[in-house]
């Protein structure tokens, strides 16, 4: 976010300070602060919106501080008050929705000073700082590889941190809590969402950019498809749960299959596909259109010819995001997932409840696992198409 912003940070500015001689903290103070305030303040509701409804953090390393997220999943699951547990997901949708509308406020107000006659900024090379900030990356950089080492520690030991004897016992789950079905039946269900949702988003997305004649249609559906972004993922598990366990419900069928799984994944996770589809459907040329149209060809073959494979690149990062975001996801899915069809991200709950957490460390080290072999394999796949169209054009 921030490095967008300052990506389009006018140099201008910059090089008229140096020229008068200000002093660094000045122009931090004076020019880039300014520059970047609607980001900052943006970016404060996004933190506060995902520190807010989260239940996955809180629910194992939380103890007995409360928060309302913890508190929904008590009173829904630990005492089956369906009631009270709508009105406390009520009281957590309110500040999410206000911090998305403040976030939304701040996005229309951030127009920038970028002009045709701005510069883009050119960072000087200044070893003191450069040093700084490296050892501050790195530093960081070895936090989360010490988080990862601690993970994998804790799954191939007998009993961390008493007994350090290496062994694969730990990836011999027991049934009772899920066991290793659950991480099959994790890939089943984010591939099921990656290639639905896909699909949806990339068409809802065409027909709101490419289609003409339906103005007002077209921004209520941009407004809807922003919406999920306020949507904390336990309240739209608990809708669903007052939606489809109805028994006058014609979609009664659906509840406790992996449907209603990738149904709430794909609504849960909509916004962020949605706008990677919109942004690359805007580089395309509109010209496109209008030469299928003046051709008589249909549309459909100009999407499957044209619109597609240009956008490749989009369709597999869409793809990728809703794969790694269905696999690690807790709160949208704590109160839908039934033994019929148990995940692995629920697993692991459900494991350090009964203090299993060495299986719960080796069952949170294989998603991790695979969520890094397929974005290798996105990153490899993307490189390729690059590669291909970069050899058309020299040709």
């Amino acid at each position: 976010m921030f490095f967008v912003a300052l990506e389009y940070a006018d140099g201008r500015l910059y090089e008229a300070a140096d020229s008068m001689g200000v002093r660094p903290f000045t122009k931090l103070r004076r020019i880039t602060l300014p520059e970047v305030k609607y980001t900052l303040i943006n970016a404060m509701f996004v933190c506060f919106t995902l520190a807010f409804t989260d239940f996955g953090a809180p629910r194992v390393v939380g103890g007995n501080f409360n928060v309302l997220a913890t508190d929904i999943y008590m009173q829904v699951i630990g005492q089956f008050n369906m009631s009270m547990g709508a009105v406390v997901g009520t009281i957590l949708l309110v500040p999410a929705l206000l911090a998305f509308v403040v976030g939304r406020v701040m996005n229309n107000l951030n127009m920038g000073a970028m002009s045709a006659k701005s510069t883009k900024l050119a960072i000087k090379p200044h070893r003191g700082r450069d040093t700084f900030f490296f050892a501050l990356c790195t530093f960081i950089t070895l936090c989360f590889f010490a988080l990862i080492g601690a993970l994998a520690t804790g799954a191939f030991t007998a009993f961390y941190p008493f007994d350090l004897t290496l062994t694969l016992e730990n990836f011999r789950f027991n049934t009772a809590t899920g066991g290793i079905s659950s991480f099959y039946n994790s890939i089943i269900m984010s591939l099921l969402t990656a290639g639905v949702g896909t699909i949806f988003v990339f068409a809802y997305a065409y027909m709101t950019e490419k289609t003409e004649g339906f103005g007002f249609l077209t921004k209520i559906a941009k407004l809807l498809s922003i919406l999920p972004l306020a949507l904390p993922g336990m309240v739209i598990g608990l809708a669903y749960i007052f939606f489809f366990n109805s028994p006058q419900n014609p979609l009664h069928f659906v509840y406790g299959t992996v449907a209603i799984l990738v149904m709430a994944n794909i609504l849960h996770f909509f916004s962020v596909p949605f706008l990677t589809a919109t942004g690359a459907l805007k580089k395309l040329d509109r010209e496109f259109e209008s030469a299928s149209d003046s051709m008589s060809i249909p549309r459909w073959k100009l999407f499957f010819r044209v619109t597609a494979p240009l956008s490749l690149p989009a369709i597999l990062e869409i793809f990728m995001y809703y794969f790694v975001s269905s696999m690690v996801t807790i709160s949208a899915l704590v109160f839908l997932s039934s033994p019929r069809f148990r995940v692995a991200s629920i697993a692991i709950t459900h494991m350090e409840e009964a203090g299993d957490l060495a299986g719960a460390a080796a069952m949170s080290l294989l998603i991790l696992l695979i969520n890094v072999a397929v974005r290798l394999v996105y990153e490899l796949t993307v490189k390729l198409i690059k590669h291909k169209a970069k050899r058309r054009e020299t040709v």
